[in-house]
Order: structure tokens, then C-alpha cells, then sequence
């Protein structure tokens, strides 16, 4: 054994230790970004999901289209109104009068019956001779005033319009027994009343303050999660900066990098990428007196990810839904992953299989073919298009009046996912121009 073959024995050992250590130090970040990702993920599931039973159980047809909820406040209106009617003093006093002038009027009129000409029968000259001697009108229309009071006393009197009251919510309830406000409420019912069960409440505002809440710390958490896996992405770009002149340990670097690519690229891949959220936060108007408000009516929903989309794409029953569904997969999801894998395959693998056009082509090409960079624009220019649509339409429904208010919010936003979505993009980009750097091979 020669002096060479001595020397090159302590070299490789310590070129092994250093890529053992290396593993094992990225390793550590990289369980660390794959927990990061599997939370984020998991959150935005539970995020999508807070958010559509939100939708469901505040959307407009539920509230201000639906039959029960103005059944509800009419009856509310009515009840209130009747029970609590009462005359001021001035309308006492006008009332009084009218009923005055309606009681006069009744007595003159009887008294113009009874005395006006007849038939010179017995019957008719004992009436009429009755009503001059013993009637006197004269005192009757005294007492008037007296009487007005009555019946005014009466009209106000609190066990009355307790039964007025009651009376008016007969015919109320009896509303409940028709064929399409029963059928309406029981379709109503059979989405909400799940709803309510999953969170364990029994009304709406206590199931919004329950989902706000979650939603709040949900938000808070997601956003946490996406920071510390960028801090794990930075940690392996400093790390090449740190380790550019040691090539012993780039091919170990670069594998290590491409794994947190991947993760990276499922996240992005899963989890929500844009919410339309449109809905009209308050709406209160005047209806008898009595103001009547919605509150949170939800317009419109949607919240996915890319793989959502494409999904849906792929599931509809037009051809040019199901192509374009299809185009998605194939350049924005396959076309990274091949690109990801080629690499590693072309670092690793002997000369004649990182020099085959396959692998060539998805390691150093495929860039140009792959939509993932179109896609981040794409979503984010339809973001800002959309945004700024329902911001303008939606402000044509603002109106502030006193009697009617209406105010309109736009909950339109980016997720998390898009933020991964485009590191992934820009994290790619600089481990291509690596590849080209520390390549033992042709890259061309």
C-alpha cells in the first residue's frame, strides 16, 4: 500500500463524518419543516371547514331570502308593538275628540230616524211622542265626553292588549302550518341544526362568536407555521453560502435541499392557496316603527388550493373543463415533481444515466415548460382583478340612510399556502442554478 493510498484514507473519513454530520444537522430542520407543514396543512383543512359551516349557517338565504327569519321578526314586531302600544297625551286628546264627534254623530242621526215624518200611524205618532217627552238627547250628548273616555281607558288598558296581542300571534303561528313556510323552515332546520350540534350551541350568534374565535387563533397559528418553515428553507441557503467551497459535501447538501423542496411543493400543492369571502355585515332598516337588522350575510364562498382545483376541474362533465383540469396537473404538479426527482437522479446517478435526455430534460429543461411560476402570477393578478371587482360592486351597496343602513365587507384574501406555494417557486429556481454549479455532468 502506498504513501498516496495512506494519505486519501483519513480524507474519506472525514469527508463521511462531515456528510454524516451534515445529515443529521438538516435532518433535525427537516423533521422540523415536515411537522411545520403537516400543522399547516391540518390547519388549513380545519380552516376551510370553520369557514364553510360559517358560510352555511350565516348565508343570505338563511337570513335576510328566507321566510322563517322574517316570520320570526315580523312576529317579534307584532308582539312588541301590540303589547307595548301607548298613547301619549296628545293623541289621547285627539282620539277623544273623534270618538266624541263619532258618538255625536250616531245620536243625531239615530234621533233624525226616529223623528223624521212618517205615516200618520198610532205607532209611529207614540214613537215619535215617546222620544220628545222622555229621551232627552240634550243630556245623553252631555255624557259623551265621559263615554270617549271609556272606551279611550279601555283601549289602553294593559290586560287588553295583552289579549290583542295574543290574538294577533294566533294568526302569526297559524302561518307556521302552511305547506311552504313548514317545508321551508324543516329545509332550513336540516342545515343548521347539524351545524349547531358539531359546535354544541342552539343559535346562530352564539355559533359565530364560537367560530370566530377559532378562526382568529387558527389564522394566527397558520401564519406562525409558514414562517418557521421558510426560517428551515433559509437555514439550507445559508448553509450553501457557508459550504460553496466544500465540494465534498454538495452532493450531500443538495439532496438534503431537494427533500425540503418537496415539502414545500405538498404544501403548496394542498393547502388553500385564495379565499372569496363577500358578505353584507350589517343591513337594518325600519319596518313599523321597529328597527329590523341582519347581520353577516354571506354572499359568497370559496376557498381552495391548487389541488382543489384541479379536482373540480377534472370532475365536471365538459370536455374543456376536464382538458384544462388535466393541463393543470400535468404542468403545475407532475412537472415540478419530475423535475425535483430528476435532479437528484441526475447528481447521483453514473454518467450514462445523467446524461439520458429524459432525465436531462426534466433536470435543466423543464423549467421552461412548467406552469408552476404561471400559476403564482396567474393567482395572484386574479386575486387583484377579483379584489378589486367585488370591492367596486360590493360599495354600490353601501348606503347609509335613516331608514336603511347597509354595509358590505369584502373578505377576499391570500393564503398561507399561496405564500409556500411561492418559495417552492423561488426556492427552485436558485437550487436549478445550483445544480448547474456543483453538476459533475453536462447541463446543457
Amino acid at each position: 500500500m502506498n504513501t498516496d493510498t495512506l494519505s486519501k484514507e483519513p480524507a474519506k473519513k472525514r469527508n463521511l463524518l462531515n456528510n454524516v454530520l451534515l445529515v443529521a444537522f438538516l435532518a433535525l430542520f427537516l423533521c422540523a419543516e415536515g411537522w411545520f407543514a403537516y400543522r399547516l396543512y391540518t390547519l388549513s383543512g380545519q380552516q376551510e371547514q370553520l369557514k364553510k359551516d360559517y358560510s352555511d349557517a350565516n348565508n343570505i338565504t338563511l337570513g335576510l331570502f328566507s321566510v322563517e327569519e322574517w316570520h320570526d321578526e315580523i312576529a317579534g314586531i307584532l308582539n312588541h308593538q301590540v303589547r307595548h302600544f301607548k298613547l301619549t297625551a296628545k293623541q289621547k286628546r285627539t282620539l277623544q275628540k273623534e270618538v266624541e264627534d263619532i258618538i255625536i254623530t250616531l245620536i243625531n242621526k239615530a234621533e233624525a230616524m226616529i223623528t223624521k215624518p212618517k205615516k200618520k200611524s198610532i205607532g209611529g205618532k207614540l214613537t215619535k211622542f215617546a222620544v220628545k217627552n222622555f229621551v232627552k238627547t240634550d243630556k245623553i250628548k252631555a255624557q259623551v265626553p265621559a263615554f270617549a273616555r271609556q272606551i279611550i281607558a279601555q283601549v289602553d288598558n294593559q290586560g287588553n292588549k295583552n289579549q290583542l296581542s295574543k290574538m294577533a300571534m294566533k294568526k302569526v303561528t297559524a302561518l307556521e302550518h302552511t305547506p311552504t313556510l313548514d317545508s321551508t323552515i324543516k329545509a332550513n332546520h336540516k342545515i343548521t341544526d347539524p351545524i349547531y350540534k358539531r359546535y354544541g350551541v342552539t343559535e346562530r350568534d352564539a355559533l359565530n362568536q364560537k367560530l370566530n374565535r377559532s378562526l382568529e387563533q387558527i389564522r394566527v397559528t397558520m401564519y406562525k407555521y409558514s414562517t418557521y418553515m421558510l426560517g428551515c428553507v433559509v437555514v439550507v441557503l445559508l448553509l450553501w453560502w457557508l459550504l460553496r467551497k466544500r465540494t465534498e459535501l454538495h452532493v450531500t447538501l443538495f439532496i438534503m435541499s431537494l427533500l425540503f423542496a418537496f415539502i414545500l411543493l405538498a404544501v403548496g400543492l394542498t393547502a388553500s392557496m385564495i379565499e372569496v369571502d363577500a358578505r353584507i355585515a350589517s343591513l337594518d332598516f325600519v319596518l313599523l316603527g321597529e328597527h329590523v337588522v341582519f347581520k353577516d350575510q354571506v354572499l359568497f364562498f370559496q376557498s381552495k388550493s391548487i389541488m382543489d382545483v384541479v379536482h373540480v376541474l377534472i370532475s365536471q362533465p365538459k370536455i374543456d373543463s376536464i382538458l384544462v383540469g388535466i393541463l393543470i396537473m400535468v404542468f403545475s404538479i407532475l412537472f415540478p415533481i419530475m423535475k425535483l426527482s430528476s435532479t437528484g437522479i441526475h447528481l447521483l446517478s453514473r454518467k450514462s444515466i445523467a446524461e439520458n435526455k429524459f432525465i436531462k430534460f426534466f433536470a435543466f429543461q423543464s423549467g421552461k415548460w412548467s406552469m408552476a411560476d404561471v400559476i403564482v402570477i396567474a393567482i395572484l393578478m386574479t386575486y387583484i382583478g377579483l379584489n378589486g371587482l367585488l370591492e367596486s360592486q360590493l360599495a354600490l351597496f353601501n348606503i347609509k340612510s335613516d331608514a336603511l343602513t347597509i354595509i358590505t365587507t369584502n373578505n377576499t384574501a391570500l393564503q398561507p399556502g399561496y405564500i409556500i406555494f411561492i418559495c417552492f417557486v423561488l426556492y427552485g429556481l436558485i437550487l436549478s442554478t445550483i445544480l448547474k454549479w456543483i453538476t459533475p455532468h453536462d447541463a446543457h
